[in-house]
């Protein structure tokens, strides 16, 4: 019972007023961008919808942490989009399935840990770039095809949301008592409804009425050629889910001083891919613009987000007529203020302090992620480029000092981390030809740290023995010494045994 406490969450504090409201706004919200992301792709409507209750349901029971919302997000569905082109949705639907095996495979072994590698700067230009992806998406609410509105219909639109846009800002000011965002959506669809506003709508988008998500299995063929066709649009749509995901666990976790489980969380979008797949739903991941209005509403706990789910459902159910009624502009509006409290301000104060390298890295993610819309590209460059960044400033510290002792042995202390990126100027460091015959090289300000490493020692004590001379190595770490012994076919040296020091191991 204790586990099952635990698992849910019941031990901690709730405040059912915000996590209800909260998961009324998040469901508002959610509907559109849901609906707006299935069309894209060229999905039957209901099949976001499907998503959106599917994701937000089981990730908001199991996921890595309390606060986080998941529905049918574009990140996921833009890579679906050529395999439901080419091959139809029944693959897509087999493609989400096994998503979702490899996303709880991550969790299993524990890989989800390697989202907290994520630099900084990277953060801000994944955090900057996705807060202008949000804004720019809400001005397709002002086209119709491919036009953009114009006349008395553009400005009512504008109206609708500078006066859902003023109430955000202004009622947090008065009182707290309910969330911002569902007010001003409440009163939008009031003044529109009663007065008889003529404005789009959600049902201009599609229609959300439908049943319950019917179980279905992917009548494809089962045999591997089609593991072929669907595996890399599955290793894909897991490879984004999970980065946007996992981003997302680390941005809530900022914004609530707490901490979520990663590996938890994978294991959680994988369980509710898995389920999409057999439920007819597109997939998804965690969303941000959500996750920001769910926290901005004063949910804490997982209630918010399993009202969100079923919210969604009762809809679908029920309440399509009304829903479809709800004015885009007061949804265009909340998500406008989602974008411009998504976007972390404070990098353009401290970006004056920042290395310049830093603020290349930043800029160069969110152009990737506003250009190509690949959130996961987008941080994998920026991590490799922040990485060989980081390798190239820790290889300008190797530095050698040289002396020779009353013996006339030569002693070469090294200072740094002899890596891969630092090997060229290592071997600089020693005067082979004019060294007397015995040279110690002292790794106690060192370490010997990959192959790289080894095969310059190697290299080094060659050259040494052609020489007629002797090198022998000192202050070796424990782990050092065992990468070396491990090489022991590579390289021959001779390790002084100091048990004095153990300075790296």
């Amino acid at each position: 019972m204790g586990r099952l406490y635990k698992l849910f969450d019941f031990s901690q504090k709730v405040n059912y007023k915000n996590e209800i409201l909260a998961g009324f706004t998040v469901a508002m919200t959610m509907i559109p961008e849901s609906l707006s992301f299935a069309i894209l792709a060229g999905f039957p409507p209901l099949v976001g919808l499907y998503a959106a209750f599917i994701m937000g349901l089981v990730t908001a029971v199991l996921g890595g942490r309390p606060g986080m919302v998941s529905g049918g997000a574009g990140a996921t569905v833009v890579v679906l989009i050529a395999l439901m082109q080419e091959w139809g949705i029944e693959y897509v639907f087999a493609a989400v399935a096994m998503a979702g095996v490899l996303q709880i495979l991550v969790g299993v072994f524990k890989l989800g840990k390697f989202i907290r590698l994520v630099p900084q700067p990277v953060m801000y230009g994944f955090v900057n770039g996705l807060a202008v992806i949000i804004f720019m998406s809400q001005l397709e609410q002002f086209k119709v095809g491919e036009g953009w509105i114009g006349g008395t219909t553009l400005y009512t639109m504008l109206g609708l949301v500078a006066l859902t846009i003023a109430i955000v800002i202004v009622l947090p000011k008065i009182t707290k008592a309910v969330p911002a965002s569902l007010v001003a959506i409440i009163v939008v669809f009031a003044l529109v409804y009663f007065i008889g506003i003529e404005t789009k709508t959600v049902q201009d988008i599609a229609s959300v009425q439908g049943g319950f998500p019917p179980f279905h299995i992917p009548q494809i063929p089962l045999n591997f050629d089609t593991l072929k066709i669907i595996f890399p649009y599955s290793l894909i749509m897991a490879a984004v889910g999970l980065t946007e995901g996992l981003l997302t666990l680390n941005l809530v976790d900022e914004i609530t001083g707490t901490r979520g489980s990663s590996n938890r969380e994978c294991v959680a979008q994988g369980t509710a891919n898995i389920a999409n797949g057999f439920f007819t739903g597109m997939g998804g991941c965690p969303m941000i613009a959500q996750t920001l209005v769910n926290l901005n509403a004063g949910a804490r706990a997982r209630l918010a987000g399993i009202i969100a789910a079923i919210t969604i459902l009762i809809i679908i159910l029920f309440g399509a007529p009304v829903i479809g009624r709800l004015p885009m502009a007061a949804l265009v509006g909340v998500m406008v203020m989602v974008a411009v409290g998504t976007f972390e301000w404070a990098s353009f104060r401290i970006i004056t302090k920042m290395p310049r390298h830093d603020i290349f890295t930043g800029i160069l993610v969110a152009v990737i992620t506003i250009l190509m819309h690949n959130l996961a590209l987008a941080v994998l460059i920026g991590v490799i480029i922040s990485a060989l960044v980081f390798a190239w400033e820790s290889a300008k510290r190797i530095r050698a000092r040289k002396y020779t002792d009353e013996n006339g042995v030569k002693h070469y202390e090294i200072f740094g981390p002899l890596f891969f990126g630092s090997t060229t100027a290592f071997n600089q460091k020693f005067d082979i030809a004019g060294d007397p015959n015995e040279v110690v090289i002292d790794f106690k300000e060192s370490r010997v740290a990959d192959m790289s490493a080894i095969e310059a020692l190697n290299t080094l004590t060659r050259k040494y023995k052609a020489a007629g001379k002797t090198i022998r190595l000192k202050h070796l770490s424990n782990d050092c010494r065992r990468l070396l012994e491990n090489a022991g076919a590579v390289i021959e040296v001779n390790i002084l045994e100091d048990p004095a020091y153990n300075i790296m191991g």
